[in-house]
């Protein structure tokens, strides 16, 4: 008669994981992360107006082909005039661009042709987006493809040109919940 041999006994499942991090809980812990400073603009076909806003979720993806991401709040209006764009640009901001940052972030702000005012910046000649004068870095950028996770959109974006016009500057910084400058 035939016997099969006995496997071991399987080792026991664990138990399953808790729903996830409470949003609170995720905050506090992702604050820990040092992240840099850039202004994400883009010239808006419908209008023919500029708008921008500030980004920490901005990075590198693939040097072959040049690829960077943008992470946007999904239903945003960055979020929704990327979708109509095709082209936008990134300025990675240093320590002296604080005020901007904090300008193009603030909700309920006033216009965006306001915000733009007083800034320095000049327009891209690839994007057509402005580019912020001084900047650590700037690059310009096409969509590549658009990929909905969670309650963001991510913005895959091909870089058309990049330059480094202030490689020595010091970054602007956003850890726990505030603007910082290294030590």
């Amino acid at each position: 008669m035939y016997s099969s041999p006995q496997s071991p006994a399987a080792p026991a499942a664990p138990a399953p994981a808790a729903a996830g991090a409470t949003p609170e809980e995720f905050r506090a812990a992702l604050g820990q992360l040092a992240a840099g400073v850039s202004l994400l603009t883009v010239h808006d076909p419908e209008d023919d107006e500029d708008a921008g806003m500030t980004a920490t979720s901005f990075l590198s993806v693939s040097l072959e082909p040049p690829l960077v991401l943008v992470s946007l709040r999904t239903d945003s209006r960055m979020d929704e005039l990327l979708a109509r764009a095709e082209t936008w640009a990134v300025s990675l901001l240093g320590e002296e661009h604080r005020a901007l940052a904090s300008r193009f972030a603030m909700k309920g702000r006033l216009s965006d042709r306001l915000l733009f005012a007083d800034a320095a910046w000049h327009r891209g000649p690839h994007a057509g987006a402005p580019l912020v004068d001084g900047a650590l870095a700037t690059v310009e950028c096409r969509t590549e493809q658009r990929i909905a996770a969670g309650d963001h959109t991510l913005v895959l974006g091909r870089v058309l040109a990049a330059e480094a016009p202030a490689p020595a500057g010091r970054p602007l910084l956003y850890l726990r919940g505030g603007y910082r400058q290294l030590g």
